[in-house]
């Protein structure tokens, strides 16, 4: 496997991970001291901070089993990623994606919407020969409405 195909494999494994809200297998795709940032867009190319960064695979682990809000019953999320561009140094690499978060609904009736989108901008590293996350980014222009 490619070095930039082995690091595209890590956002497909963080976007399952994500749709599954499978804390531990999310939590593993960072480091110890990893930093997470959520940004929100304010206009063109302009972003705030959405709440103080997640740190460490622990908190990566611990927002996705805590933090996130589980699927209705009936329903899911998907993660659609597009767009790889992606840049291998020695052993750092950096990984921007376009993403979109679909709610999909079999129950009480059968539907599919688009709910979130944005960018991942992601540092990696190699570590003992697997890619790991040491700074994550998620860019949203579109953020889930917590109340719906």
């Amino acid at each position: 496997m490619t070095p930039e195909r082995a690091v595209q494999e890590v956002l497909a494994r963080y976007v399952r991970a994500t749709d599954a809200r499978d804390g531990a297998a999310q939590g593993a795709l960072f480091t110890e001291d990893a930093q997470v940032h959520v940004h929100v867009r304010t206009g063109p190319g302009t972003y705030k901070p959405l709440g103080d960064p997640i740190i460490g695979s622990a908190g990566v682990q611990h927002a996705v089993e805590h933090l996130m809000l589980p699927h209705p019953e009936g329903g899911t999320g998907h993660h659609v990623t597009a767009d790889h561009l992606i840049e291998v140094n020695g052993d750092r690499a950096h990984l921007s994606a376009q993403y979109v978060v679909f709610e999909v609904r079999s129950l009480p009736h059968q539907a599919i919407r688009p709910i979130e989108s944005g960018y991942y901008d992601t540092e990696l590293m190699l570590i003992d020969g697997t890619w790991k996350i040491t700074r994550h980014d998620v860019l949203g222009d579109l953020v889930p409405d917590l109340n719906s």
